[in-house]
């Protein structure tokens, strides 16, 4: 499965090696998404990617982009292409956590509480905006996220299997925003932009609308893999081998950003075993059964970019936080 290009943060594929059988079909599987989803989105081979990375991983997605760019249908096609359970929030000022998470609801025939479920009861998760939303209702999801349950009345319910959420903001609009605390933001395993389409692809976008193509129709979309796919994914995700010198690898840069002068917040332990986790399923992806260097450095940007924090004047000198995690990637050595 190829990555996309250099502003994405992630490499392109490198050779694919030989796997077992059942390993491979499943790779395969997993990169006809890629085909699937441009049927209705142009481009955006990244995060599809990504995406896909984080399913592997059992983790989450923050997607960041501005308005008009496809987010949205984005992950709605790729639902539809895995033949997962999808349900879409729009996170508003006056949205109240069981309106995520659901609620106990008075029964009059059966003069009881009933449990009704909440859209998070589902396999993927679109939370729409997700930062304009007051922080008691983002902090509805930190349970989801990180437990994969919901408790309501004291029990605890257990969401279903796989479980994503994969939450949108506007990088340039924040009137009436609420910034996620760097306690969530942690809970995300990669933060994925997604760009503007080069003119080329921006034409392929209009010629499609010219066509009649409609955004909300997406009949035309087919299931070309399954959970069961997932499943052999994560299974042959979990033998893939780390020796230590990568492993040391990790944690040098890690560490790095933690000493860096222009920051104030640097990469956690969490964030580490995301990054060598995001680094796992792409050798996966990539048909090795190893983890290399490069597959770190592939993985740096989607997973450590949220997780830095620029102090004020290096913001104000231009600094941004992929030419910060670059910068570091240059300065700590590359084992051999």
């Amino acid at each position: 499965m190829t990555m996309p290009p250099e502003n994405s943060g992630l490499a392109q594929t490198p050779p694919v090696a030989e796997t077992a059988p059942g390993a491979s079909a499943a790779r395969e599987a997993l990169a006809g998404l890629r085909a699937e989803v441009a049927k209705a989105v142009v481009g955006q081979d990244a995060v599809v990617t990504g995406l896909v990375i984080a399913l592997l991983c059992r983790g989450h997605v923050l997607l960041e982009g501005v308005p008009g760019v496809a987010k949205t249908l984005l992950v709605r096609t790729l639902a539809a292409a895995l033949s997962l359970d999808f349900k879409r929030v729009q996170f508003t000022p006056d949205l109240m956590p069981g309106d995520v998470t659901g609620s106990l609801i008075y029964d009059a025939k059966t003069s009881e509480f009933e449990f009704r479920q909440g859209p998070v009861f589902t396999n993927l998760l679109l939370a729409d905006e997700i930062n304009r939303t007051p922080p008691k209702t983002q902090a509805a999801l930190l349970e989801a996220m990180e437990e994969r349950q919901v408790s309501v009345d004291g029990k605890p319910r257990g969401l279903p299997e796989p479980f994503i959420v994969a939450a949108t903001q506007n990088p340039v609009e924040y009137e009436g925003t609420y910034q996620l605390p760097e306690a969530q933001l942690d809970r995300f395993l990669l933060k994925l932009t997604v760009p503007l389409p080069p003119r080329d692809q921006e034409i392929a976008v209009l010629e499609r609308h010219a066509l009649g193509f409609d955004p909300r129709d997406l009949s035309h979309i087919k299931a070309v893999a399954t959970i069961a796919d997932l499943d052999a994914g994560r299974a042959a995700v979990s033998q893939v081998h780390t020796g230590p010198e990568v492993l040391g690898y990790i944690v040098d840069i890690a560490r790095a950003t933690r000493q860096s002068p222009s920051l104030q917040l640097g990469v956690s332990p969490r964030g580490a075993t995301a990054l060598l986790a995001g680094a796992r399923a792409w050798a996966w992806l990539s048909g090795r059964s190893y983890v290399t260097p490069d597959d770190v450095k592939a993985l740096a940007r989607p997973s450590m970019r949220h997780r830095i924090q620029l102090r004020p004047e290096a913001e104000l000198e231009g600094a941004t936080a992929d030419g910060l995690i670059d910068a570091i990637l240059a300065s700590v050595p590359v084992p051999r």
